[in-house]
Formats: structure tokens, C-alpha cells, sequence
């Protein structure tokens, strides 16, 4: 550092702690701003993170399932190009995906994840005279723990027990509750095409997504294909990405070999992203509004000291000081309180969001008792960036000012 630097150091030093009981208000502005900024964004991503992770573990990354995205060409079409062809019926198409096991085995040779075939079928439960609607999911219990959370979300029984009894049934805890059954009931299902079975409620799972919950039902595979009446039937196949941001391109890819519809998570919630999309818009328009409010303390300070150091300029400037000599002095004591302030409010926003992340939720609708915090550096840096450049343009207007004071005007008094 050059002389003339430590000498702007030094005087913007001294006016600083000249007006102590002032710099501290500044500094603590400074630092109320930046932890408020950084706890709101620490809570308000970490619910969002929280939820989306919530949504997405509880179902497939993935689907692929035996729809196309365009409608299939009929025979006519494809042999007469040139002609307009009327009242010939759509083109009967089998259900199910064709090869499945072969389609997976392709799939598994690049896919950067894992892959399980499962059948979807729509059912009514019935128990004790209760008719409730549901979806019935077939899967293959060996293969659905790495496609899905399945295994875990069980809270009573296990995925296993699905061998253990014939026709054996998972409901969803708000089914099984809608239902009035427990484990070791027997409810009747009835599926979309007719065909009815006794099956054996095995186990409850609990996915904490009311929609889940509430409609879905598990069965073994085969049970699913005698629901759906089509032996060796797969319908879906359900894909987990090791990169869960990936899974649009993963789709994208599938569906470009296998020619059927492949729905990332990322499609299938895109109102739901477009909406955390705006929250997080409103999110940083609030904490940059907060750090600019801290940023007038900071103002009023340098325009205070600026109007009571005005004949500490003059003598500066009568001893050769040049204008922009004066102008760093001031900026360099915005930047001292502005620097000082984001320090504390680092601390001050860590501490605050340690201290939510400890207050602790009862209740019969959450899985989470406690607040989701994210402690991100990214919100830090914004933070400080934010402040540190309001801290300055906050100090450069009265810097600009002083630089401009004559030493003849303050020594005859003008303003």
C-alpha cells in the first residue's frame, strides 16, 4: 500500500471513530439487513428444496409409459400420401409397452440410473361395504427400492410381505384410512376392465403427499396384469436418475430411442417450478429492498460526517489533496462500515437460522418437526455483495460532495 492509500486509510479511520455512536447505528443496519436477508433466503430455499425433494422422492424421476407424444399414423395415411381419406376407424393398437425387459436392458447399458417395470391399473376398493376409488400399481418388489422410496415410506409391514400372501395389497395410508381397513383385512378390488380379486392388505405406506396417499395401492406385478386382464403386461416403466437435475435430458434421450412417451418430474410439475420461479423473483426483490433501507443508514452517516469534517476538507484541499483524494476518503469510510456490517451480518444470519432451524413443529399433518434450512454460501455472497455495493453508492453522493467544496467557500462560510 502507497503512502498517499495509507494516509486515505488512516483519516477515513479517524472519521469513522470520531463519530462512534453514529458508525455503530450504520454498522448495525448493515448487519440487520444482511442476516435478516440471509435467514429469509435460508428458510424460504430450504422449504422450497424440502418440498420439491418430498415430491420428487415419493414418485419415479421418470415415466415411461406406452403412449406416444404423437398420435400414430393410420394404414391409409402411410400408403397413400396424396389422398384424403374419410370414416376409416383409428388403428387398434395392444396395450402395454412391446418387449419391456428388452427395452430395459437397452436402457440399462447407458442409463445413468435404474429402471423397474410396473402396471397401472384403476380399481375400486371394497371394504365393509365401502366403495373407494384407487390406483393400483403393480411392481416388482426386488426392483422398485431403487426407482422409488417405496421401502421406507412403509410404516407398517414391509415391501416383502407383497410374497407373503396371495393377492397381497399396499395401501396408501389415507386409502387405508378412506377405506376403513387394516393390515390383515381382505377388500375386494375391482379394476376398470371387470376383473375382481380378493386381495390381503400386507402393509400401509406413508409418502407424506396427500395425492399419493390418498388414491395409490401396490400389488406384484402379476397381480396388476390379471387386474388389467393382459398377461404380460407392462404398461410403465419407472426410471430414477442419480442426478435428479438430469432428468429432463435423461427423458429426452429415452423417448428417442424407444419411440414412447418418457415424462420427466421436471414435466409433470412445470407449474409448480414456473411457480417457485416467481417466488424466488419475489424472494431477492424483498432481501435487496432490505438491504437498501440498511443502506441509507449508511448514507446519513457519510453525509454527516461529510457536513461536520467540511474544514477538515478545506485544510486538506490547502494542502494539495486533489478532488478524488477527498472523494476516496469518504468512500473508504462507507466501505469500512459497509464491510464491518456484512461480517456481523453473516454472523448475525447464521446464528438466526441456526436458531429457526431448532425451533421444533408437532404435528399430525408433517413429517418434519423441524424447519428446513439450507446454509448456502451463494446466500451469503449475495448478501455481502449487495450490501458492500450499497454501502458504496451510498458513500459516493456526499464523497462527490466533498470533493466539490472549495476551500475559499468553507472558509467564509458558505455551503
Amino acid at each position: 500500500m502507497s503512502g498517499m492509500n495509507r494516509l486515505v486509510v488512516s483519516i477515513a479511520r479517524t472519521h469513522v471513530l470520531a463519530r462512534l455512536r453514529q458508525t455503530l447505528v450504520g454498522v448495525f443496519g448493515v448487519a440487520i439487513g444482511v442476516g435478516f436477508s440471509v435467514m429469509m433466503a435460508s428458510i424460504m430455499e430450504g422449504s422450497q428444496d424440502d418440498f420439491v425433494r418430498q415430491l420428487v422422492d415419493s414418485l419415479p424421476h421418470i415415466s415411461v409409459t406406452d403412449e406416444r407424444r404423437e398420435p400414430p399414423r393410420q394404414p391409409a395415411d402411410q400408403a397413400f400420401d396424396a389422398a384424403e381419406i374419410h370414416g376409416l376407424t383409428t388403428k387398434q393398437l395392444r396395450p402395454g409397452i412391446k418387449n419391456p425387459y428388452a427395452i430395459m436392458a437397452a436402457l440399462e447399458g447407458w442409463l445413468p440410473g435404474a429402471v423397474a417395470p410396473s402396471v397401472q391399473a384403476k380399481a375400486v376398493i371394497r371394504f365393509a361395504g365401502r366403495d373407494t376409488a384407487a390406483s393400483v400399481t403393480g411392481i416388482d418388489p426386488k426392483r422398485e427400492p431403487d426407482v422409488s422410496k417405496l421401502a421406507t415410506q412403509i410404516r407398517d409391514g414391509s415391501l416383502d410381505a407383497l410374497y407373503k400372501s396371495s393377492n397381497a395389497i399396499i395401501l396408501g395410508s389415507g386409502l387405508a384410512k378412506k377405506a376403513g381397513a387394516r393390515i390383515g383385512n381382505s377388500v375386494v378390488v375391482t379394476a376398470g376392465t371387470g376383473r375382481t380379486i380378493s386381495a390381503t392388505v400386507v402393509a400401509i405406506s406413508h409418502a407424506g403427499v396427500t395425492q399419493i396417499d390418498d388414491n395409490t395401492s401396490y400389488v406384484l406385478i402379476k397381480t396388476g396384469q390379471i387386474l388389467a386382464g393382459q398377461t404380460g403386461l407392462v404398461n410403465e416403466l419407472r426410471v430414477k436418475a442419480h442426478d435428479v437435475m438430469q432428468a429432463r435430458a435423461v427423458a429426452a434421450r429415452i423417448e428417442a430411442e424407444t419411440g414412447y412417451k418418457a415424462t420427466s418430474w421436471q414435466e409433470a410439475h412445470e407449474d409448480l417450478l414456473s411457480a417457485f420461479q416467481m417466488r424466488n423473483f419475489i424472494m431477492y426483490t424483498v432481501v435487496s429492498a432490505i438491504l437498501m433501507v440498511a443502506s441509507f443508514g449508511t448514507y446519513n452517516i457519510i453525509s454527516t460526517i461529510t457536513h461536520e469534517k467540511t474544514r477538515d476538507i478545506a485544510i486538506m484541499k490547502s494542502l494539495g489533496f486533489p478532488s478524488y483524494v477527498v472523494r476516496q476518503i469518504f468512500v473508504v469510510e462507507s466501505m469500512m462500515i459497509g464491510i464491518t456490517g456484512l461480517l456481523l451480518g453473516w454472523l448475525l444470519g447464521y446464528l438466526m437460522s441456526y436458531g429457526m432451524a431448532q425451533i421444533e413443529f408437532k404435528s399430525p399433518f408433517m413429517d418434519a418437526t423441524h424447519l428446513p434450512i439450507i446454509y448456502a454460501p451463494a446466500h451469503y455472497a449475495i448478501a455481502g455483495t449487495v450490501a458492500l455495493i450499497a454501502s458504496v453508492i451510498a458513500g459516493f453522493f456526499p464523497a462527490r460532495k466533498a470533493a466539490a467544496l472549495q476551500p475559499v467557500d468553507i472558509i467564509r462560510g458558505a455551503s
